[in-house]
């Protein structure tokens, strides 16, 4: 008897309706079981980070051990330096964070297969293919702008290390300078996917290819403002090299656009030509109204017929009561 009404209560954690419909409570186990197998990838991730780590950490080190300075040991840019440590547990703590940000990346496919399975079945067949076009697009655009970001370090270290007080390079703390690279690499990263952004307004029909032309002018000097600010070079190669990139790309963007606009007869806009204060013409054409039926006269209604009071009924109150 159990097991009938165990079947009666509907599908398993492991189906569905015959309509593809879930309860809350079943979502919250698919979540749960996504996030376990999400974890499961982490850590397997994470095992590998562990074992590469020092070796990811001699690559983020080579811009500041390839500095000719008196102080490196051995030859020059073989990534042995001489590194200022304030902590006791700084080395180990910073080679689990590496191993950390390895896992994540190394377990993407993992956790990204679980977040997309737990998603999808909620979207229509062309949001998906164009959610497969955008993280195709994503992916290469955050590592352009995560190698920009190593060579721009790479270039204006040994400027900004010999152009302070002291006239000469010195030594640095290895949790901060990791933090430095590393944090150039995610703002550079992030910044690289700014055209994605703009392509996904307008495929979703937010704004047209020619609305994202007419702010070229402000693109352009947010891009020289942000890259005046992320980038850790006071001079102008690293700010203009990165404001250019972040231009062409913006131009590329409204490029694809226009074809987008194009291939989905976009292109003609009805208030193209109007300014946003401007008022639109009205229509010539005008169309008469015709007279109206006319309307009949009500009938007259009767007047009620007044009820007679009984003169049995005694009464027992004033009139005031």
């Amino acid at each position: 008897m159990a097991l009938s009404l165990r079947k009666k209560k509907g599908p398993t954690k492991f189906q569905q309706a015959s309509d593809g419909s879930m309860t809350l409570i079943e979502h919250v186990r698919e979540l749960r079981n996504r996030l376990f197998f999400a974890s499961l990838g982490i850590v397997a991730g994470l095992i590998v980070g562990f074992l590469l780590s020092e070796r990811v950490f001699d690559l983020l080190a080579a811009p500041y051990c390839g500095l000719d300075t008196s102080w490196t040991l051995g030859k020059v840019g073989q990534g042995k330096c001489d590194w200022l440590i304030l902590g006791v547990a700084d080395q180990l703590i910073l080679k689990l964070k590496i191993a950390l940000w390895l896992g994540l990346i190394v377990g993407a496919p993992v956790w990204l297969y679980q977040l997309w399975a737990f998603i999808a079945p909620g979207l229509h067949r062309h949001e998906r293919k164009w959610a497969y076009v955008f993280v195709a697009i994503a992916a290469p655009l955050f590592m352009g702008g995560a190698t920009l970001a190593y060579f721009v370090v790479k270039h204006s270290l040994e400027f900004i290390m010999t152009a302070g007080v002291l006239g000469q390079t010195t030594q640095l703390e290895i949790t901060a300078y990791t933090g430095f690279v590393t944090s150039m690499i995610m703002i550079f990263g992030a910044a690289f996917e700014f055209p994605l952004v703009l392509l996904m307004l307008n495929f979703t029909g937010v704004v047209t290819a020619s609305r994202l032309l007419s702010w070229w002018r402000t693109v352009v000097f947010l891009s020289f403002a942000f890259a005046a600010v992320a980038t850790p070079d006071p001079g102008p190669f690293g700010m203009t090299l990165l404001a250019a990139c972040l231009t062409l790309l913006y131009f590329i963007a409204v490029g694809v656009a226009f074809l987008n606009d194009k291939r989905k007869g976009r292109g003609k806009e009805i208030y193209a030509g109007l300014d946003d204060d401007e008022i639109s013409e009205l229509p010539e054409e005008r169309v008469p109204v015709g007279a109206s039926d006319p309307i009949e006269a009500p009938t007259a209604i009767d007047a009620p017929t007044p009820v007679e009071k009984p003169q049995s009924i005694e009464r027992r109150f004033d009139d005031m009561t």
